[in-house]
């Protein structure tokens, strides 16, 4: 169940004996176990009791066995289950014995939650030994589901699917009986069906798992470790069909703007849409909607980056965060690492994202511009056949979108998003039984009729990519990696765009390796990853591996990519003991080291790195690491300036984490980085608390601050007298924050969630100057500093006169900032039915630019706290008709 679990692994089985002395080396081989399922005519009512006779048609299958935190121990308390089908459902009924179950925990959460006593059942239905659909119920009545992919490298809480289950407690312990429709599973049609099948418990007052498949700790993998389900006979595959429409009531309220015709106060709308799923067969689903709204997600969290990237948000959007790990390519993910892991070749954020243009807007107009792209529609095609064909097809288009700008009452419209369609295919192929598999992606994105000023924006872009991975040794040892290609098409203006944004820098100086082209129409580029590791089969684990990205690369415009031009060397090596002891439950201990290099073939980073984790005998969590950076040289910290050098540094982490089975809990993490030569010092900490007083309520909040303060931090460059002035400054940055969250659990079904969060990041800048000798050895010697006789701040400008003649020679706004910000979503969710729910959302945002010479909390007071904020209110009805 999710990440956490896998990391941790579970099993149970009968060891094969050793048959000499070289066979005790090897790893433990643990035979499969085998659970025989049978037909029925009556099916069971599902109440949560075992009282039916119908279960007596099987025989019950227990004996599972501890994983965690001692693998392979008797546990505390037994296990055991049923499993029956009829041609519509598969039937569970399981008993989770208890010697006190007035102490069973039931805490309450909205679906998902895994809190307190539970039990997990996953069925790799496909028997690809990689896939499987993951159904966990607590002692509550929570549901829970997953689908598990990667052999459990990955577990998306985002599938829901339609199924039922109902607990009792007893005086033997606790009992469940879960129905799930088989249209819910994808299977194959033959007539004697093998599964897939393990089932886990967490015991929760323990702190154990136990399992009915026995899984080494150092066995590698999930999926492939099920044991198995027969007796599935005469399957007939079922082919889901369900609709959802939808509608959504919205009215919003902010500070209306004197003399702005569109800003008077509020707004309303109605909108209605469409969602669908159909089977096409078995295995393959087709996904459809028009007009999503996506109103109920929650905001992203506040941030601020000074460095000129993009900052990574995940996607919370469920059309496309449902079964997303079929269309995920990481460029370059890594046991290790560093090595921009955040990078894929699709990231569906870009799809109804903010307008790109903006209206030209002259003295006494007003522009009203959308904050977002509307999707026409979008469908997904994606699945798994018995053969072990992956697939996944998505399209989708954007409408065209304008602004309206107002002139006295004369309005004008200009475009600022062209018509655009995405497109997504995968396509992944198993083989030599499941322990290796070929894959391939091709996204495209096509811009229509693109006008004028629009015409920063390619026409069109195109990656191809390929991705491999074998495993041998019982799946010990694997090798793997991928190769993408990019090619984007735009106007001269477009490409000259790509050359010179801060992911490339083509205009860098002194990268002989790089040349501006001002005719050139299209850019070409290539990235990749090689590794080589071993995962399994003891306590050491390592992997090794090079990924690129050449300086030509770009996938934004339906990937995320943070950097190109970059040659990237990495290695892990990892020790985790295997059983607990006096002390620890788990402990793993970990080294990395990272070098890299750009085309050009200068060396710009070499990093080492060490750190431990571990899980206390009190279940307490603990983690500590540190870095030592010798080199590190910048391509982009001058923003298309010379490559500059970085005075080596060194860095900590570390985070303490209470006992999380506790009513109340702790949390507190913080890291810091300072270089040698003091030019970089850093510090964050955030430290909070959860607090259950009672099974239904969850309240939590968590406090961070972070002192930034770097002497070489990018102004601007500027041209003064025929010559670029590399305008740096010593930059004291402070930001505070709370993220707070309370969570009200009425029943399973119905929920009321709170999400806040204050925030606010100040810079002030000092000591003005001027790089001149980016990469001298020593950091006094890499600028020249203006002096307080050469620089004057005069209107919130800074003059600069740097021969002193009494004449300024260039000047420059304050850069001092500070950023305010409050969001914060209200929801109550009701599903009131398996799969229809109704919402109701209330959303706040104030995002201010407050004064940079106040302190924080009084800033944060005069600019969040009796200001007017943006309300939104939502209310959005789903029904799902199941056909």
């Amino acid at each position: 169940m999710v990440g956490f679990i896998f990391s941790f692994s579970w099993a149970q089985q009968q060891e094969e004996p050793p048959t000499s002395f070289t066979d005790s080396l090897k790893q433990t081989i643990v035979a499969k176990k085998i659970y025989v399922t049978k037909p029925i005519e009556t099916p069971p009512n599902i109440d949560g009791v075992l009282d039916e006779g119908i279960w007596g048609v099987v025989e019950w299958a227990t004996d599972y066995i501890e994983n965690q935190p001692d693998e392979n121990t008797p546990p505390s308390h037994q296990t055991k289950f049923k499993i029956i089908y009829d041609a519509k459902y598969l039937y569970i009924g399981v008993r989770c014995l208890d010697d006190e179950p007035d102490k069973i925990v039931k805490r309450l959460s909205r679906r998902d939650g895994f809190d307190g006593d539970w039990v997990e059942f996953n069925i790799d239905s496909y028997h690809d030994k990689r896939t499987a659909f993951s159904f966990t119920v607590t002692a509550a009545g929570v549901k829970g589901d997953e689908f598990i992919s990667n052999n459990g490298n990955n577990w998306d809480a985002s599938w829901n699917p339609i199924w039922y289950t109902k607990t009792n407690v007893d005086d033997e312990g606790w009992t469940a009986e879960i129905k799930i429709p088989l249209s819910q599973l994808k299977f194959g049609d033959a007539p004697d069906q093998v599964w897939g099948l393990q089932s886990t418990r967490r015991y929760f007052r323990g702190e154990e798992r136990s399992l009915w498949q026995r899984k080494p700790v150092d066995q590698p993998g999930w999926v492939s470790e099920f044991g198995e389900l027969h007796g599935l006979k005469n399957l007939e595959p079922q082919k889901q069909l369900e609709i959802q429409p939808y509608t959504v009531a919205k009215g919003e309220t902010y500070e209306a703007e004197e003399g702005n015709p569109f800003r008077d106060g509020d707004d309303t709308n109605i909108t209605v849409g469409l969602d669908a799923k159909i089977g096409v067969t078995n295995d393959l689903t087709l996904d459809l909607t028009v007009n999503p709204d996506f109103g109920q997600v929650e905001a992203d969290p506040s941030a601020i980056a000074l460095d000129g990237f993009q900052i990574f948000f995940q996607e919370q959007r469920p059309f496309f965060v449902e079964n997303k790990n079929i269309f995920d390519f990481r460029v370059s993910n890594s046991e290790a690492g560093n090595t921009f892991g955040s990078d894929n070749v699709f990231y569906s954020r870009r799809i109804g994202r903010t307008p790109h243009g903006f209206p030209d807007v002259g003295d006494g107009e007003f522009a009203n511009v959308p904050d977002k792209t509307p999707i026409i529609g979008a469908a997904k095609f994606s699945g798994k056949t018995k053969d072990g064909w992956a697939i996944g097809v998505l399209e989708s288009v954007t409408a065209k979108r304008f602004a309206t700008v107002d002139a006295n009452g004369d309005r004008r419209k200009e475009i600022v998003e062209p018509l655009t369609n995405y497109f997504v295919g995968r396509l992944q192929k198993d083989f030599n039984e499941r322990n290796s598999y070929v894959g391939g992606i091709f996204t495209a994105t096509n811009r229509a009729d693109l006008p004028e000023s629009l015409n920063f924006l390619h026409t069109s872009a195109y990656t191809g990519a390929l991705d491999f991975k074998h495993q041998w040794n019982n799946r010990d040892w694997y090798v793997g990696g991928n190769v993408v290609f990019s090619h984007v098409k735009g106007s001269e203006e477009a490409i000259l765009n790509t050359q010179q944004t801060i992911r490339h820098l083509f205009q860098r100086v002194g990268a002989d390796h790089l040349e501006v082209d001002e005719n050139r129409t299209s850019l070409t580029g290539t990235a990749g990853n090689i590794q080589l590791g071993k995962v399994g089969n003891g306590h050491w684990k390592f992997e090794t591996g090079g990924t690129w990205r050449s300086p030509e690369l770009e996938l934004n415009d339906i990937g995320f990519q943070r950097e190109s031009d970059d040659i990237r060397h990495y290695t892990w090596i990892g020790y985790q003991t295997l059983k607990p002891d006096s002390t620890f439950r788990r402990v793993g201990i970990n080294y990395n080291h990272w070098s890299a290099w750009d085309f050009g073939g200068n060396h710009n980073y070499l990093q080492f790195n060490t750190n431990s984790w571990q899980n206390w005998k009190g279940n307490w969590f603990s983690n500590l690491g540190f870095n030592y950076a010798p080199i590190q040289y910048s391509n982009f910290a001058l923003r298309g300036g010379p490559r500059l050098k970085r005075s080596p540094w060194v860095s900590f982490w570390n985070g303490i984490n209470t006992d999380n089975r506790k009513k109340i809990r702790f949390n507190v993490f913080h890291n810091g980085r300072k270089a040698f030569d003091n030019s970089i010092n850093t510090y964050y900490v955030e430290a909070g608390f959860t607090y259950q007083p009672i099974n239904a309520l969850r309240i939590s909040a968590y406090p961070s601050y972070q002192i930034n303060n770097d002497k070489l931090q990018f102004v601007d460059n500027l041209e003064v007298g025929g010559e670029t002035v590399y305008l740096n400054g010593a930059i004291e940055q402070r930001t505070l924050s709370m993220s707070f969250r309370l969570n009200y659990t009425i029943n399973p079904n119905l929920t009321i969630q709170y999400w806040g969060q204050p925030f606010i990041s100040r810079g002030r800048y000092a000591s003005f100057k001027n790089v001149t000798n980016p990469v001298a050895d020593t950091f006094e010697n890499r600028f020249e500093a203006y002096t307080p006789q050469q620089i004057n701040l005069v209107d919130d400008t800074y003059q600069v006169d740097t021969d002193l003649d009494g004449t300024t020679d260039f000047s420059f706004g304050n850069p001092d900032f500070s950023f305010v910000q409050f969001r914060s979503n209200l929801v109550l969710r009701w599903e009131y039915i398996p799969g229809s729910e109704i919402f109701l959302v209330w959303s706040q945002d104030v995002s201010r630019s407050g004064d940079p010479m106040a302190g924080l909390l009084d800033d944060l007071d005069n600019n969040v706290f009796g200001q007017t904020p943006q309300n939104i209110f939502l209310l959005k009805a789903t029904y799902r008709f199941v056909f």
